[in-house]
């Protein structure tokens, strides 16, 4: 499999190549050139949009205390679709369409983590030199009243 990236990789820009002249063919070459025009558009759209909504989405799990794993994995798939669109080609253009749909995203995600087993997490955090809390009652601590103090 992993021989087949090379060609691959030149193949792709033949293809994107031969796209854009049956496309040109098809609907014209200003037609064209406004399609590729609105797909760089909306990709740095959805690019910002998508983004933030990720974020959120991140923050959201986060603050359950759960896995934000398949929210890492839209986020990625959604800044690549984002770029695919960006980047001028309909192929391109199309696997990003596809990388839109969240049911695509989500036989992704199933497909690729199936053999993936999460074995022990932790969201704590300890200092290892002093584990005992600091002694605030202390002969070091100066208490103030709200009246004895100001911030600059």
């Amino acid at each position: 499999m992993l021989r087949f990236i090379p060609l691959l990789l030149l193949a792709l820009p033949l293809i994107e190549i031969a796209l854009f002249i049956l496309v040109g063919r098809a609907i014209g070459v200003l037609p064209t050139l406004g399609l590729v025009i609105l797909a760089v558009v909306v990709g740095g759209f959805v690019l910002r949009q998508q983004g933030l909504g990720v974020l959120n989405r991140m923050r959201t799990n986060m603050s359950t205390g759960t896995l934000p794993g398949q929210t890492l994995f839209d986020g990625m798939l959604l800044a690549v679709a984002a770029v695919l669109l960006i980047i001028p080609g309909f192929l391109g253009d199309f696997i990003a369409v596809l990388l839109l749909l969240p049911p695509v995203r989500a036989w992704l995600y199933k497909t690729l983590t199936r053999n993936v087993r999460v074995v022990e997490t932790t969201a704590s955090y300890r200092h290892g030199a002093d584990p005992t809390p600091p002694n605030l009652k202390g002969p070091g601590t100066i208490d103030l009243d709200g009246d004895d103090w100001q911030r600059k």
